[in-house]
C-alpha cells in the first residue's frame, strides 16, 4: 500500500451524549438529574473524526460528519467542522438508544452519500452496547474492521491494526468498509480559534428521518444501583489487612 495516493470519500458518523461527567443522581430516587446538563461529542466519536480527518489531509478527499441527533446536534456539528470535517448532517426524529433503529436511519443516509469508508466509534458512553457497528455492516452490505487502532488505506482496499485481549492482529479488505475505531488509535486535535470561528459560519443541513423509528425495546429502569460502600481508613497497613480480607470473604459468599 506504499506510495499510493488516492483521495477518499469518507463518513464520519458521530455521536452526540449527555456529558455524564456532570451529570448527578438524585438521592432519592436514584433517577439520573440530566436538567442542565450540556451535550457533547463522545470521545470515541471525537476519535473517529480525527482519524479521518488524518486520511483527508494525508491522501485528499472529503470528511462528511452524520449525527443521528436533533436541533441540539448542530453545536457538535459545528465542533466536527472545526475539527476538519468538510460537511455535516442531522438527521432526526428519534430520541431513542435502540441501535437498531439508529443504523436502519443511518444507514439510509449512508447509502445517498458517496464514500469509500464510514468510520465511527466502536461504542459509546452513554450505552456501552456496540452493536451499532455489526448492524451497519449488515445493512449496508460492506466488511466490519473492528477496534481499530489504525487505518492504512490503500488504492481499492484498507488495512487496520485490531486491538485484542492478548495480542493485535492487522486485517485488510476490500473498499467499500466500515471502521469502528478503539480510543489508542490517536489523539483528537484541539481546533484553533480561527478555525472555529470559521466553523460556526458553515452550513449544516438537518432532515427529517424517512425511516419509521418505532421500536419494540422498553427501558424497565435507568436508576443508579443503590451503594452502600464503608470508607476506612487505616494509617498502619497491617492493621488493615483483617478488615480487608473480611470484606472479600463476605463478597465472596
Amino acid at each position: 500500500m506504499q506510495g499510493i495516493s488516492v483521495p477518499y470519500n469518507i463518513i464520519v458518523l458521530i455521536k452526540q451524549i449527555l456529558d455524564i461527567d456532570q451529570m448527578k443522581t438524585d438521592p432519592s430516587t436514584g433517577e439520573p438529574i440530566v436538567q442542565g446538563v450540556p451535550f457533547r461529542i463522545e470521545n470515541l466519536s471525537k476519535n473517529a473524526i480525527e482519524a479521518a480527518v488524518r486520511i483527508k489531509e494525508k491522501f485528499g478527499g472529503k470528511v462528511t460528519g452524520i449525527i443521528f441527533g436533533s436541533e441540539q446536534s448542530t453545536a457538535a456539528v459545528k465542533e466536527a467542522y472545526a475539527m476538519g470535517v468538510d460537511d455535516g448532517f442531522v438527521i432526526k426524529g428519534y430520541a431513542g438508544k435502540n441501535p437498531s433503529v439508529t443504523a436502519r436511519v443511518l444507514s439510509e443516509k449512508i447509502k445517498s452519500l458517496p464514500y469509500d469508508m464510514v468510520i465511527l466509534g466502536n461504542q459509546s458512553a452513554d450505552t456501552y452496547t456496540g452493536l451499532l457497528p455489526g448492524k451497519l455492516s449488515a445493512i449496508l452490505g460492506v466488511p466490519l474492521l473492528g477496534n481499530a487502532i489504525s487505518i492504512e488505506p490503500g488504492a481499492n482496499e484498507v488495512k487496520v491494526t485490531r486491538v485484542m485481549e492478548e495480542q493485535n492482529a492487522v486485517l485488510s479488505s476490500r473498499l467499500p468498509a466500515l471502521i469502528s475505531v478503539a480510543q489508542e488509535i490517536n489523539e483528537p486535535r484541539l481546533p484553533p480559534v480561527l478555525q472555529i470561528i470559521k466553523a460556526g459560519k458553515k452550513q449544516i443541513t438537518v432532515e427529517q428521518t424517512s425511516v419509521a423509528v418505532t421500536s419494540s425495546v422498553k427501558i424497565l429502569s435507568n436508576k443508579a444501583p443503590r451503594s452502600d460502600r464503608r470508607r476506612e481508613v487505616f494509617e498502619e497497613v497491617d492493621k488493615g489487612i483483617p478488615t480487608v480480607v473480611k470484606v472479600i470473604k463476605e463478597a465472596m459468599r
